[in-house]
């Protein structure tokens, strides 16, 4: 049925049918005190891919233009107030993060509603039941304030609390069985129209859009103007990091990284280090410095939620000298005197690894490189203030060419972990 009725949609558009304004909304569930988008859950699978192919779809026609898409939170009401605001805003977020690491969208169209009345929700799943006590169910709703306070200021009574009491805890939990489930959502609500002239554009959701939505296969939600109007904080499909090994930072070696997110679970990171420490009175040298590139595909379910975290594989190649002596033979990379050029070495391999969620805005790396290590190096012996040459040999190691243990600054307006916990 939602497979016609899109291709209704579609073939309307294309035939020129104009000045017609078409809406679709759609619902992806979630799990009780979750935020986290769950392909396995409910029927998400097949109506998240219904959202990507739809807008997809309406982008590659010439007749049509996306004039608002807006993404809306919902959390049943066994929870408490302000947990639930928040867990309405990430479950918000982790629908906003999915659909556009597939779908390029413009932010000029994208707008945010996580106002939702969740008690006017419940109200409309029992008023379409036939559950036991329902008259009693929607007068509580509609008529007993959220909050009861006496001249102290302490709470006395409650809706919430009206609607456990009743029927011994039964009407409760039928609620809590047959409807909160439903109501645990995040929506995305599409409007799109017919182009009529090339030379109009669409700033803002039009007048008729800020009128309840008619929602196809669920239930519809009121949508204020002040609700559909777009956040302040700018919106980016793009994901930045900054990262520093510290492995290397352990051991001395200063080192700085950058990683951006290039769409559909791809990034590309680059990375630099440099020490340049020493002893002369010893004749103790601490000397290393380059750098490398990694391709990586993210995969796995923490990477559906938003780029750079979960498991990744991909490809690394390296460059580095160094100039490793401690007070006896010293092993110096390339030749004596020369440029990074004259004395790199070189290294290349496979990788694997997992990024987890530390803080808001802080993940930590663990990642493993192995493959081939390569470039000429010389062995030699500080004797009075000089050091003579002892033996050139060429390198040649297959194994693992680089650890790491990542301290990940995530970086952006839009780049940050969505926190797991919240209410129901």
């Amino acid at each position: 049925m939602k497979l016609l009725i899109n291709l209704a949609i579609l073939f309307l558009c294309c035939i020129g049918v104009s000045g017609q304004t078409y809406r679709k909304e759609i619902c992806v569930g979630f799990r009780v005190s979750s935020s986290e988008i769950d392909l396995d859950y409910g029927d998400n699978a097949s109506n998240l891919a219904e959202i990507v192919g739809l807008l997809s779809d309406v982008q590659r026609n010439p007749n049509m233009e996306i004039t608002g898409v807006s993404f809306c939170g919902s959390a049943s009401p066994e929870g408490r107030s302000l947990q639930n605001k928040q867990l309405v805003a990430d479950r918000c977020a982790s629908l906003e993060h999915y659909i556009r690491q597939r779908v390029d969208l413009p932010d000029s169209v994208v707008f945010k509603c996580d106002k939702t009345d969740v008690w006017q929700k419940l109200a409309i799943y029992v008023e379409r039941s036939d559950m036991p006590h329902k008259d009693d169910v929607l007068y509580q709703i509609r008529q007993t304030p959220e909050y009861t306070y006496n001249a102290k200021g302490t709470l006395v009574d409650s809706r919430k609390k009206r609607l456990m009491d009743m029927n011994f805890g039964r009407t409760w939990n039928y609620m809590l069985r047959e409807f909160f489930p439903s109501i645990r959502n995040a929506s995305i609500q599409m409007v799109y129209i017919k182009q009529k002239q090339k030379e109009t554009k669409q700033t803002e959701i039009p007048q008729e859009v800020k009128t309840p939505i008619q929602s196809v296969d669920t239930i519809p939600q009121e949508i204020s103007p002040e609700e559909t109007q777009p956040m302040p904080a700018a919106k980016s499909s793009r994901y930045f990091a900054l990262k520093t090994n510290m492995l290397y930072d352990a051991l001395a070696i200063p080192n700085i990284g950058v990683e951006v997110s290039l769409g559909r679970r791809w990034s590309l990171a680059a990375d630099w280090m440099y020490a340049w420490w020493s002893n002369n009175n010893k004749h103790r040298y601490w000397r290393v410095y380059g750098g490398g590139l990694s391709a990586r595909k993210w995969f796995g379910h923490a990477s559906e939620q938003k780029p750079l975290q979960g498991h990744h594989i991909g490809i690394n190649a390296q460059i580095l000298t160094y100039d490793f002596e401690f007070g006896g033979k010293g092993y110096m990379a390339g030749e004596p005197e020369g440029s990074l050029w004259n004395r790199l070495n070189y290294a290349f391999g496979a990788e694997y690894g997992y990024s987890m969620p530390i803080a808001k805005r802080l993940n930590i790396d663990f990642s493993l490189v192995a493959g081939y290590m390569g470039g000429r190096y010389y062995e030699y012996i500080p004797i009075d203030g000089h050091y003579v040459w002892q033996a050139t040999n060429n390198r040649h190691w297959w194994g693992p060419t680089k650890i790491e243990v990542t301290l990940v600054w995530l970086l952006g307006n839009n780049n940050y972990n969505v926190k797991k916990g919240g209410n129901k």
